[in-house]
């Protein structure tokens, strides 16, 4: 009898394995049938469903040799698991099918790109896959872009992560994450004709030994008149806007295709929350440009405790739009479908904290506009609570800072807990938006200017909101509880 190959032992222990239960699970977040998740990869559009495939360990709940799991979504929210799509199985990438991008082919097919990872020392190099959507073969020529064609000075070590695009003419672009050693973390660009020989064209940007070490995960794509390079760096400075460790940045530019030059103009965190990393984006049918993103630290994942037979979990899915120079998310509009009714609620609130008939549970898309009165008040939301645990929101009027803080929401580790960032009213008032997901809460301050995106380690049960401010401080407040 034939020995099993890599992939298809794979996916028999999907199916011998995943535990469907819906109430372990996020209801919009996507999770890993089994098994462990990190980065988002091939995020596209395809024969009219998005596919999104991610770093997959199917064995273990921990990191391991990786493959790439995959799930399709009619609308984003909603995703149906698929075939584990790659698994390490050829000299190409026998130590792991690391991230990549995806893209929908003249032909019919899905190209795979993705970072092979082979020998001892591992080498990085990049590698095609074509398939169907679900079944897919991997190039006999692999790798098609081997790490003895890097230019001078930039590191075979650090070499992955490929994005593919297409041009305008109809070169293929392949933008790949690296670490120069000078410039440190850097994004080089690459085009072909055939996307099997690849020409470099030099690099997109650098860090210039400011912006982290290494930069991972790089996508690029125009938005409202700009273009944008999305990069994930690794030991990040901290400092201003920027928090120190991984991280995630937008740079936005101007791009003249024919030269390949970018040239940045600003650089902003994509989220100042405390899990977000490796994100990556789909152009969907009527425009809009989509995120998503891995939602956990590097810093700790790997001692978080385990409490299902998947760990992992993708952020909810974000439209992006560029405003007066400023980088704006918001949850994609498809939510507004699973609301469960609304209620609506206004309340002056005092010291004591409050409870707004309605306004509970673990699984709800609120919105608060805060109306100071005389004085400059600091306001107390506090959320996913009961007697032994809490999550807050602390926002002082005076200061303009706004304080996320999970240090009493069930987790004993010694980890980072609190985010303060600038957020500034406007016209006198200011908006949040709270999504709260079961294990997660995203907090979308304003017009989406400002994100935070953190996991709570907390039991369900815990499910309580209250308010309260130390000053004259009106509260509008509506929120949606969330079901399928």
């Amino acid at each position: 009898m034939d020995k099993p190959s890599p992939l298809s032992r794979a996916r028999e222990y999907e199916r011998a394995h995943t535990a469907d239960d819906p109430s372990e699970r996020p209801l919009f977040h996507l999770t890993p049938p089994v098994g462990w998740m990190n980065d988002p990869n091939g995020f596209c559009r395809y024969q009219g469903e998005y596919h999104l495939f991610y770093q997959y360990h199917p064995y273990s709940t921990q990191w391991g040799p990786m493959h790439w799991g995959h799930a399709v979504s009619g609308d984003l929210l909603c995703w149906r698991d698929l075939p584990c799509a790659l698994a390490p199985d050829t000299a190409a990438d026998a130590g792991g099918c690391f991230s990549g991008s995806a893209l929908p082919l003249a032909d019919g097919r899905l190209m795979l790109a993705y970072t092979g990872v082979a020998g001892e020392p591992p080498r990085q190099a990049q590698c095609l896959a074509f398939g169907d959507g679900v079944d897919f073969e991997k190039y006999p020529g692999n790798p098609v872009l081997p790490p003895e064609q890097l230019p001078p000075d930039c590191r075979s070590a650090d070499f992955r992560d490929p994005k593919l695009w297409q041009g305008t003419d109809g070169t293929l672009f392949m933008a790949v994450g690296d670490r120069h050693r000078a410039d440190s973390g850097t994004v080089l660009l690459l085009s072909s004709r055939d996307g099997l020989q690849w020409d470099f064209r030099g690099a997109l940007d650098s860090g210039r030994a400011l912006l982290g070490q290494m930069w991972e995960c790089p996508d690029f794509f125009a938005l409202d008149g700009r273009q944008v390079l999305l990069v994930s760096p690794q030991e990040m400075q901290g400092g201003g806007d920027f928090h120190p460790g991984h991280h995630a940045l937008a740079l936005l530019g101007r791009y003249d295709e024919a030269a390949c030059r970018f040239t940045r103009e600003a650089a902003l965190p994509l989220d100042w929350g405390l899990d977000f990393y490796a994100p990556q984006t789909v152009l969907a049918p009527d425009g809009r440009r989509i995120l998503i993103a891995w939602m956990e630290n590097w810093g700790y994942c790997q001692q978080t405790p385990r409490r299902h037979s998947w760990y992992g979990q993708m952020t909810l899915p974000r439209e992006l739009r560029l405003a007066d120079g400023r980088l704006l998310q918001q949850p994609v509009a498809e939510l507004a479908r699973y609301w469960q009714g609304t209620v609506r609620r206004e309340a002056d609130l005092t010291p004591a904290p409050l409870r707004l008939p309605g306004v509970s549970g673990r699984t709800l898309d609120l919105t608060l506009l805060l109306t100071p009165g005389e004085g400059r008040p600091r306001f107390t939301l506090r959320l996913a609570a009961d007697e032994a645990h809490e999550t807050l929101v602390l926002y002082d009027f005076a200061r303009q800072e706004l304080v996320f803080d999970r240090s009493a929401c069930g987790s004993r580790q010694d980890l980072a807990h609190i985010r303060r960032v600038p957020a500034a009213p406007r016209a006198g008032s200011l908006r949040l938006r709270l999504i709260l997901d079961r294990e997660s809460a995203e907090l979308f301050i304003g017009e989406g200017e400002t994100v935070l995106s953190c996991r709570i380690d907390t039991p369900q049960r815990a499910g309580d909101i209250t308010f309260a401010a130390d000053g004259p401080l009106h509260i509008a407040a509506q929120a949606h509880p969330l079901g399928i």
